[in-house]
């Protein structure tokens, strides 16, 4: 256990302006937000840009090794810019929900499709369809197929997390637990998201929402931090197992 606790020392104070701007965001806006202004707008995306600069000054180049940072970065990027959309949701909610679907893409190619794992494929499956079939009935117009869109990528891209750790095959690391959690987290937060905005008002929704969002950004953020070595890993494994 003292890797990843030396790790954690050393990517610790490339983190501190992430926990520094979520301080400052809860501080201000830890109410309610109805604030569709330029200040609450920055204030909300200074802790997404911070894990951006986080990925980046982790390392990043135009090498395979480090597909899975560029994939990682640019979907925070998507996510960014899905949040300046969602600060005036009122005009601009679709676009928020398509800058996310690209996020979740991102994501759900970052964490590849090896191990396949159908069974944790079947069960997110499952949990998007009944979250769709109690949604569906409140939504109109293009919402319908918005949201069973974006109910389809965000379960793949969670499946995709949960796939990733193979406890009895040698292919968990800390930070493809960080991933699976942030993954989860992040679908928590998006149905209490349509929950509040579909089918009732949730008490604390706009806390526990942007919350679990934040968590879910971290922990799908600091998944880049071994993907270089697995990346080597992997492709050390292929050729061995070629010329066996």
């Amino acid at each position: 256990m003292t890797k990843p606790l030396t790790v954690l020392k050393s990517v610790g104070p490339k983190l501190v302006p992430f926990f520094k701007t979520l301080a400052i965001f809860f501080v201000l806006f830890g109410e309610e937000a109805k604030y569709g202004s330029i200040f609450f707008c920055i204030i909300k995306c200074l802790p997404v840009i911070s894990l951006i600069l986080f990925v980046l000054l982790h390392g990043m180049s135009l090498s395979e090794h480090y597909s899975y940072s560029r994939r990682i970065l640019t979907g925070l990027i998507f996510a960014c810019l899905g949040d300046i959309f969602l600060v005036w949701k009122d005009m601009y909610f679709e676009h928020g929900i398509l800058m996310f679907a690209v996020a979740q893409i991102l994501y759900a190619s970052a964490f590849g499709w090896s191990p396949f794992n159908p069974y944790a494929g079947s069960v997110l499956g499952a949990i998007g369809a009944v979250v769709y079939y109690y949604l569906q009935p409140a939504l109109d117009g293009p919402m319908v197929y918005l949201v069973g869109m974006y109910v389809v990528l965000i379960s793949t891209m969670a499946w995709r997390a949960i796939a990733r750790v193979q406890f009895f095959d040698d292919l968990w690391t800390w930070t493809k637990l960080c991933g699976c959690a942030g993954a989860l987290l992040f679908m928590t937060s998006d149905l209490v998201i349509a929950i509040d905005k579909f089918l009732f008002m949730v008490p604390f929704a706009h806390q526990i929402v942007m919350l679990t969002y934040y968590a879910a950004q971290f922990g799908i953020a600091l998944s880049v931090v071994d993907s270089q070595v697995d990346s080597v890993m992997k492709k050390t494994k292929s050729k061995i197992n070629s010329v066996m």
